[in-house]
């Protein structure tokens, strides 16, 4: 008789979006550090406890962080912890996950098929994977949406449509959460003159010309492309805009984008748009501050994401109109602005 195990399938993208909401308020990935290697010992410890089975692997989805869907540094790592297998799909150039969906997809299917895993936890709340679950359940496997909680303990960005068909949801222990999902700081930059003192001294030591003497170092030059997005200093300094629409309702000179919302709307836009800009600005130095607010009214495109998630969360809206978009967009801008300069 063949032994039973459970597995953990985890969408990275989600699962890191949905803990940085939890820590840090906004679904930037940059505005938390993760001590991965723990957090994903202690999710195979609660599935384990939760099933009484033991874990046979825990497949780990996500955008390759290097161009071609290549893993970086990170994923690697990830990738040579006991019981985990990456799997990768790859970002395209406007920033969007090309793969990751399907992959899930196949893996439940196949997996069940083969009746490989009699439980599979299922740590995401994307609406695409559906269709996947069902099948899965057809196959004989049962299927547990694994969520995380919010601030107030529900799941955060589960869809209603995966929620239904799933066998049950489940949270994810939340002072597990807290224990390896931290709030990023910008680091304190060194005054002037103690960086002075510290070169006059190093250079003494060493018998090296003083400061003064001394050209500039070139700034390494910070590498544009997918690898690029998660933090404020490695931003392309580019973004490829989605096409702009051509047949708007209303005229966005002539009309207040006050009111085109309505007021739950403007509400929940204020708090995402404040959310979003503060998370980022705390973990950008004053150059990246200048340069995003430059940029204006262009949004780069993982700000843009940021925005619309948690926008689609807060509202429990899967679908976000063009009005609504408009505002938010504006307000972030507001919010930008009164964020650097704090």
């Amino acid at each position: 008789m063949s032994r039973s195990y459970c597995a953990l399938y985890v969408d990275a993208g989600y699962l890191l979006a949905a803990t940085a909401t939890r820590v840090s308020g906004s679904s930037l990935r940059a505005g938390v550090i993760v001590d991965h290697q723990r957090l994903i010992e202690k999710l195979i410890q609660q599935v384990e406890e939760a099933s009484n089975l033991p874990l046979l692997r825990v497949n780990w989805y996500d955008s390759g962080g290097r161009p071609g869907g290549n893993p970086d540094e990170q994923q690697e790592k990830i990738g040579m912890l006991p019981r985990v297998k990456l799997r990768l799909g790859r970002l395209s150039y406007g920033g969007e996950q090309k793969g990751v969906d399907l992959r899930i997809g196949l893996d439940l299917a196949t997996h069940s098929r083969n009746r490989i895993v009699d439980i599979v936890y299922l740590l995401s709340g994307d609406d695409d994977l559906t269709e996947a679950v069902e099948e899965a359940q057809h196959l004989g496997a049962q299927v547990i949406v694994f969520a995380v909680p919010d601030k107030d303990g529900k799941p955060n960005g589960v869809s209603k449509h995966l929620w239904r068909e799933a066998d049950d949801v489940q949270l994810v222990d939340a002072a597990l959460i807290d224990d390896t999902v931290f709030v990023r700081q910008a680091p304190t930059p060194p005054t002037p003159a103690t960086n002075a003192a510290e070169a006059a001294e190093t250079g003494a030591a060493q018998g090296a010309p003083a400061p003064s003497t001394v050209a500039p170092k070139p700034a390494t030059p910070v590498p544009a492309g997918p690898a690029a997005l998660p933090s404020p200093a490695n931003m392309p300094a580019k973004r490829i805009d989605r096409p702009a629409p051509t047949h708007l309702p209303f005229d966005l000179d002539k009309v207040d984008p006050a009111l085109l919302v309505d007021a739950d709307e403007e509400h929940a836009i204020g708090a995402v748009a404040s959310a979003v800009a503060r998370t980022w600005m705390r973990t950008a130095s004053p150059s990246e501050r200048e340069h995003l607010l430059h940029r204006k009214p262009s949004i780069p495109p993982e700000l843009d994401r940021a925005l619309l998630v948690d926008l689609s969360t807060r509202l429990g809206a899967y679908e976000i109109s063009e009005p609504v978009r408009f505002r938010l967009r504006t307000r972030f801008w507001e919010a930008a602005e009164t964020a650097a300069h704090e």
